[in-house]
């Protein structure tokens, strides 16, 4: 299936996932962060002039924010392997509708504070799963800022309603995401007034490094503690226009790095820069710890399973990769503990109960703890499980899939559209047994 069909599929929830034992080997392209790309549109919305984005990724998640750059005044121009953002210098219109940002909740966050630059009321809106995620530490920090920002139901969630524009000032924030932080970053730059923003609680430390690389090369003058819990941003600032190569994502490499880990085969992931802050590089080292076999030169990252072995892992920094990582730990010998992650209850899904969930389906010793989850080796067998419509969840069960006894079969899986389009033709280049039935 081509990734315009899987496009089409997201809206029909027509698509399946069916796998069988497989070896796999070969070489795999990483695409780009989805986490860089939506900064570089953001920043490039509220740049003068205009900036170039290369080797962006192009995923359902992408194209909601560049449907809300849009909607906020920016132009932007779609090459291959390159994006143009004709920017506002922050002097954006009141959108003319609703910005519906679909199942990005990086786009939401972000577009909260963007929003409240403009003098006007921007509403925002997403799909089921975007409309069940709280928002309302970021409301708060903001109405503190001297807008206006609620939820329409009362619940902290979406729909919102944001009227600004910030003023400046002192705020405080517990960033149980960081898109709550990076958002607050982003927008304080451009308010009338200094801004001193306290930081009491933070999860996920790395995004907010990769948020503040992005506003050094913007240009944004700054000061923050080395802990990140208190930021100073001089008001009336411009961010600059910038030319930049977006990196592969290591959270997508998760799924490859794992399904090399427990099928004992050997991968080659291009694209991957170790000196970027993306917390999910740590994947590759906590599967070191479990006796993955690693070998990296420049971008070029060598994995052959071995023999695994469990350990107690701290995902605090990286809730993403515990769905991934979950399958990993049901082929390791002795207990693996994935803690100090309750942010990962507050994603698409409560992920943690519905890895465990699914993961027991396919006969794993799993439990749920309040922060995360105990897995014991198990042997797993083929099973039909639900992808609850989350992309992470849906891709870690295929993997999985490779490595069980008899047929795997995962439904919801048009969700992978979210951020890895292309996933399926990538695991199937590499010699996956996955075919979709829709």
């Amino acid at each position: 299936m081509c990734i315009h069909s899987i496009f089409i599929a997201l809206f029909f929830n027509a698509m399946k996932f069916i796998i069988h034992p497989s070896k796999i080997e070969g070489k795999v392209p990483i695409p780009g962060s989805k986490s860089h790309t939506i900064r570089a549109l953001v920043m490039g919305l509220l740049a003068e002039g205009e900036s170039i984005i290369r080797d962006p990724l192009e995923s359902s998640d992408t194209l909601s924010c560049i449907r809300m750059v849009e909607s906020f005044g920016g132009k932007i121009v779609r090459e291959k392997n390159l994006w143009k953002v004709k920017g506002t210098g922050g002097r954006m219109p009141i959108p003319d509708d609703i910005i519906d940002t679909g199942n990005s909740g990086t786009t939401l966050y972000i577009g909260i504070g963007t929003a409240s630059l403009i003098e006007g009321i921007t509403i925002f809106t997403g799909d089921h799963q975007i409309r069940s995620r709280p928002a309302d530490g970021l409301l708060e920090a903001i109405n503190a800022l001297g807008a206006k920002a609620r939820s329409t139901r009362g619940n902290g969630k979406p729909p919102l309603v944001i009227e600004g524009p910030i003023k400046g000032g002192e705020t405080s924030v517990k960033a149980v995401t960081s898109q709550y932080l990076s958002s607050l970053l982003i927008a304080t730059p451009l308010a009338k007034n200094d801004s001193v923003i306290s930081v009491p609680l933070l999860y996920e430390a790395p995004y907010v490094t990769m948020t503040l690389r992005w506003l050094e090369r913007c240009g944004i003058r700054y000061t923050a503690d080395e802990s990140y819990r208190k930021f100073i941003f001089p008001g009336r600032q411009c961010y600059k226009s910038f030319d930049s190569h977006i990196g592969a994502d290591f959270s997508s490499s998760a799924f490859f790095l794992v399904a090399a880990a427990i099928t004992g085969c050997k991968l080659i992931l291009t694209g991957l820069d170790f000196a970027d802050p993306q917390g999910d590089k740590e994947v590759v080292h906590i599967l070191q710890k479990m006796g993955a076999s690693i070998d990296i030169a420049g971008l070029t990252l060598r994995i052959r399973g071995g023999n695994l072995r469990g350990g107690t892992f701290d995902l605090n920094a990286i809730p993403d990769a515990l769905p991934s990582l979950a399958v990993a730990a049901c082929f390791a010998d002795g207990e693996t503990k994935l803690v100090n992650v309750p942010q990962a209850r507050l994603k698409e899904t409560d992920r943690i109960a519905v890895m465990c969930r699914e993961l027991k389906k396919m006969g794993a010793n799993i439990e749920e703890i309040s922060d995360g989850l105990i897995v014991r080796k198990s042997t797993l067998t083929g099973a039909e499980v639900n992808g609850h419509g989350d992309h992470r969840v849906v891709m870690s069960l295929a993997v999985a899939g490779l490595a069980a006894r008899g047929t795997t079969v995962v439904d919801t899986a048009e969700s992978v559209s979210v951020t890895f389009p292309s996933f399926p033709e990538l695991m199937r280049a590499i010699g996956a047994a996955l075919t979709i039935n829709e």
